[in-house]
């Protein structure tokens, strides 16, 4: 009898983790992504934090953003082997731009690619399976050691992000998300105020990028992410769904 007692009492018990994640989004709603930004990089989460940046069309303004608060904060990119080269171009031209100094990009393993993907035409076949050896599975590996780790996910890109909080949980750890309520025209804003360079591929119609094979242009009046993925109900490659899109095994990014 005490045994089932005491196990109800600790089923009840609110986990400290939530409760923090609670208390971080009551007093950061509102509150600037700089400020947020400074809370996580030399208060909440020292030393036990990276960004993940994809380097693509609105990724400049949270780098220029976090550059300001430490240019050292590691960055981890994953490089699929699928990217356009126009990607990794920016990637190279963002970290010398800002001072970046320890930009890191984790690519799929061999033995993951050998074993799912030896022909590398996986995506044309199960484009879930394929972002989860090529993009959730190298994430998984990057963020290891790290506690926190900082998205550059926004509210009004998708309607499964139109609820984001800047604070969540996710397979253990504190995810950051200090663009959250920015709008399509505060990226737009701020890129022009601060003169960033843009992704060379936006001028092209490619307003949302990701992998070669499955990105495509976007014409004038398209939602900016119709060109993912296009012609399928995927939005999501998988790095930003519970378990790292594990459910996936394959479903995903």
């Amino acid at each position: 009898m005490a045994l089932a007692e005491a196990l109800r009492a600790n089923e009840q018990k609110p986990d400290p983790a939530v409760a923090r994640v609670a208390a971080l989004n009551a007093r950061f709603e509102g509150q600037s992504a700089l400020d947020i930004l400074r809370f996580a990089l030399t208060e909440g989460f020292v030393g036990d934090i990276a960004m993940v940046s994809s380097f693509g069309a609105d990724s400049a303004v949270l780098l220029h953003l976090m550059a300001q608060v430490d240019p050292a904060t590691p960055v981890v990119m994953v490089d699929t082997n699928k990217l356009f080269p126009d990607t990794l171009r920016y990637r190279d031209l963002l970290a010398e731009t800002f001072g970046l100094t320890n930009v890191l990009s984790e690519k799929p393993a061999r033995e993951d690619l050998s074993k799912e993907d030896p022909a590398g035409m996986l995506w044309m076949t199960d484009t879930d399976a394929c972002c989860h050896i090529r993009k959730v599975v190298p994430l998984e590996r990057a963020l290891e050691g790290f506690g926190a780790w900082i998205s550059g996910r926004k509210r009004f890109q998708s309607r499964t992000r139109a609820k984001l909080d800047i604070f969540e949980i996710e397979d253990g750890r504190v995810k950051v998300n200090p663009l959250a309520d920015w709008s399509a025209q505060d990226i737009l804003d701020y890129s022009r105020d601060h003169d960033l360079p843009a992704h060379p591929l936006v001028a092209q119609g490619y307003p949302s990028i990701g992998c070669m094979p499955c990105t495509s242009k976007v014409e004038p009046g398209e939602d900016p992410r119709s060109g993912r993925w296009r012609g399928q109900e995927k939005t999501e490659c998988g790095i930003h769904i519970a378990s790292h899109g594990r459910e996936v095994d394959g479903s995903g990014i």
